[in-house]
């Protein structure tokens, strides 16, 4: 019920809230802690009843509202002291105290199967006993005719039944009148008539008596039981609101584990930067086929309002922006996004969508109409606070005419401040975008030797539409490609050669920078192993030095022993030897002292020397997103798309590799 009517709110608190409340609940699953499970019953009916004077809880509804209880009691041992790690999950139960004495009530009347105990009440204790006698007492005297009905051939192969909740002797309707007792049925073919032995029924008719007043006392059991936990229907429904609660953050917290979404930051001004976001829905299906889905790193900010995306058809264009518009409503909806956690997004008032073709026949409407009709509500509405996304920006009529008034909504829309990912095919936008301060134009990644869609985003150069080149792909004639060229204006031709020439050269850039930063790296490397192996053998020289020098000192020593070994006199008190010994330790221990403090003092001043040498790298601010490049003086700079503790995944042009953190240097943006 719940996501029937989950929708985007304009108030930041409610979203931030829902975004906190469900990040918490999947990092309290994913770090182990002990946690229930919260898929309880729903208890809101029970609580209605509970509401109603005279009415009574049957045996169901009592083992929901026990189930329910302990499962919020077990919440709240498990959210006990962790106000700071989980702040909002414990603001969730922080009405709420431990109740005891409703599952105790409960435990005292049921046991663990869901039966109400014998011992509930003296009364049912006497029922139950009289029961079983009389249940004992029946079933002999069925036995009794049974054996006697089996000896004299009366009964059919299957001997008995159950007719009427009563024990009846299954008899072959030829000997029906030779048995004693009252016929309650017989089979379909009339051949068998079930009876029901003349002795046994006072005895069932007693047995159903007693069966009524245990019914009777179990509804008077259960009656009192009611009247007693009536008096916790405030704490259950506080119960049913936190149990609710839970459930739907269990759903989000699963559809974001499904997803692989995360908790962006969150910024208060309408803005966001997507660092390697997902269309959830494209992920999955391609995860299902076994494909891979590319990431993609969108921003819109007060420097770059306006993101204009051209290039070919079926190159990712619109599921770019769909991507976009998609993460926004989720954000604010309160579902966590499929996104790096480092990502960062805003909130916006208004979220205006013209996405694909929207003909009405109902409405008598094309296409054009249709999207002239949302522009003007467009126009009437948009402000600095919305955003914007429009798909094929400009279609739908005369190429020249239609470009033209999609140029002036471009600059109204523009005017108004608004925030807006536009796909389009029109060179007057693209042109219009490179004019404007805080617009900007991107394309989609096209391999022109392989003719093949990249669907990665580039920021900065208008695309190419390869309209020319797509065609070639799906098979369309050399000669028909060749009549169409020559049917468009020349200069139009020329610029779409231009652009498709100024890409197809940014790709070989990017493939000889790769080429250059594989190289750069594999020198890297190699500087890195050669300084290893040179610190290595400076290292033995100096420790077979120092092995040196000890060996010497020891030997120097040996032989000062010697000498006090030879002027020792065991006759006499040696006072002149003694004075020598510890006159020669006290040298020894100044020399060791001071040898230490050289030491320790010839390292500090290493460490200085080195320390102002050393540029700062700032290593400690490298995250997913952060601009960096290598150490080793190189200009081109690579975003980091993963960290791996030491190291990270960056990607320099076109170029991805994994490197050492300490082979790398932070880059101010």
């Amino acid at each position: 019920q719940r996501a029937k009517t989950l929708h985007p709110s304009i108030q930041p608190n409610q979203w931030r809230k829902a975004l906190e409340r469900t990040k918490e609940f999947l990092d309290i699953r994913s770090e182990g802690r002990s946690f229930p499970a919260v898929g309880c019953e729903e208890i809101a009916p029970d609580n209605d009843r509970l509401a109603i004077r005279d009415a009574v809880l049957d045996e169901r509804g009592f083992a929901r509202i026990r189930t329910a209880t302990l499962t919020v009691n077990e919440v709240i041992e498990s959210l006990e002291g962790a106000e700071e790690v989980f702040p909002q999950l414990c603001q969730l139960i922080a009405e709420a105290s431990p109740n005891l004495e409703l599952p105790q009530a409960i435990d005292s009347v049921f046991d663990a199967k869901g039966q109400v105990r014998s011992n509930a009440s003296p009364k049912l204790i006497q029922i139950r006993e009289e029961s079983i006698r009389l249940r004992r007492s029946l079933n002999r005297q069925f036995v009794k005719e049974l054996k006697k009905s089996q000896e004299r051939g009366w009964l059919a192969d299957t001997k008995e039944g159950f007719i009427n909740n009563r024990r009846v002797l299954a008899v072959n309707s030829t000997h029906k009148r030779k048995i004693s007792g009252t016929a309650l049925g017989q089979s379909k073919n009339a051949s068998i008539t079930f009876i029901e032995p003349a002795s046994t029924v006072s005895l069932n008719f007693e047995m159903e008596m007693l069966q009524d007043d245990e019914r009777k006392e179990i509804h008077r059991i259960l009656r009192a039981l009611t009247k007693q936990i009536r008096h916790f229907l405030p704490q259950l429904k506080t119960t049913h609101q936190i149990l609710v609660e839970l459930d739907w953050l269990r759903a989000k917290s699963q559809l974001a584990g499904e997803m692989n979404a995360d908790l962006p930051g969150i910024r208060n001004a309408p803005n966001f930067h997507l660092i390697q976001a997902y269309h959830p829905l494209l992920a999955m299906q391609n995860s299902a086929k076994g494909l891979t889905t590319e990431p993609q790193t969108v921003s819109l900010n007060s420097k770059a309002r306006i993101l204009v995306i051209s290039g070919p058809n079926a190159g990712g264009k619109s599921i770019t922006l769909k991507t976009v518009g998609l993460l926004q409503v989720m954000l604010q909806s309160g579902l966590l996004v499929p996104a790096h956690p480092n990502s960062e997004m805003g909130s916006f008032t208004s979220i205006l969508t013209d996405i694909g073709d929207n003909q009405s026949i109902e409405n008598q409407l094309s296409t054009y109409s249709y999207r002239l009709n949302r522009m003007k509500r467009f126009l009437d509405i948009a402000n600095n606070k919305s955003l914007l996304l429009l798909d094929e920006f400009g279609t739908g009529s005369d190429p020249e005419l239609g470009g033209a008034l999609a140029e002036v909504f471009f600059e109204e829309l523009y005017d108004r401040n608004v925030f807006g990912v536009i796909t389009t095919h029109y060179a007057n936008i693209k042109t219009r975008a490179a004019q404007l301060a805080q617009a900007i134009n991107g394309s989609m990644r096209f391999d022109q030797e392989s003719l093949q869609p990249l669907f990665k985003l580039d920021v900065g150069p208008p695309g190419s539409s390869f309209t020319f080149e797509v065609a070639h792909i799906n098979g369309i004639a050399p000669e028909l490609i060749e009549r169409a060229k020559g049917k468009l204006d020349g200069n139009k031709v020329k610029l779409d050669a231009l652009i498709s020439e100024l890409q197809k050269e940014k790709n070989t850039l990017a493939r000889v920078t790769d080429r250059h930063l594989k190289k750069e790296l594999e020198l890297e490397r190699s500087k890195a192993e050669l300084a290893q192996q040179e610190q290595h053998i400076n290292e033995r020289a100096e420790n077979q030095h120092s092995l040196a020098e000890e060996n010497n000192d020891a030997l120097h020593r040996g032989r000062k022993l010697q000498q006090f070994i030879d002027r020792f006199d065991p006759g006499s008190k040696n006072k002149p030897l003694l004075q020598d010994v510890q006159k020669y330790l006290a040298v020894e221990k100044t020399k060791r002292l001071e040898a230490g403090a050289a030491k320790k003092a010839k390292q500090k001043a290493q460490e200085a020397r080195a320390s102002k040498r050393r540029p700062k790298h700032f290593i400690e601010r490298i995250k997913v997103g952060s601009t960096v490049r290598l150490r080793n003086g190189g200009k081109e700079r690579g975003e980091v798309l993963q960290m791996h503790g030491n190291s990270a995944s960056v990607l320099f042009g076109a170029f991805k590799t994994k490197i050492e953190l300490e082979k790398l240097s932070w880059v101010a943006n």
